[in-house]
């Protein structure tokens, strides 16, 4: 792991990523407006384009998703931030499973009160095999 790697302490979804989520919604609904000439184009082409931007809108404001605080572990939601203390967590792993060809690994975060999060590549905007790792190092082991 790089030296740079190892001091990160926030992780979030890629800024170009969310970019482009809302340039393809803007996009779709630039279409659904001006060159879709049926009504059930417009309405797909509409409902997409809002759905695009509506997760763009929402990734952004989530940013970071998860991050290494004074208080403990933050989580942040589209509406809430929830700290969790290292104690206060039963179980951290990476779990890895074929999808379409190609191997997926997400990070899941298991919860003293018995909630699960599962975060992907995509919330964490790196390999979540980084973020165990430094999670490790910073005392995060779960019971």
């Amino acid at each position: 792991m790089s030296e740079d790697a190892s001091r990160q302490t926030q992780w979030s979804p890629p800024d170009s990523g969310i970019a482009a989520c809302a340039l393809v919604g803007a996009a779709l609904l630039l279409c659904a407006g001006t060159l879709s000439t049926d009504l059930p184009g417009r309405v797909l082409a509409g409902v997409a384009g809002v759905g695009m931007l509506v997760f763009a809108g929402f990734s952004w404001r989530s940013r970071p998703k998860l991050a290494l605080t004074f208080d403990g572990l933050a989580v942040r939601g589209w509406f809430r931030t929830r700290v969790f203390t290292p104690a206060s967590l039963t179980r951290l792993r990476v779990t890895e499973f074929r999808r379409i060809g190609r191997t997926q690994r997400m990070l899941e975060i298991e919860t003293c009160d018995d909630q699960m999060l599962i975060l992907s590549r995509w919330d964490l905007g790196t390999d979540p095999n980084n973020v165990l790792k430094t999670l490790l190092a910073a005392g995060y082991t779960g019971r």
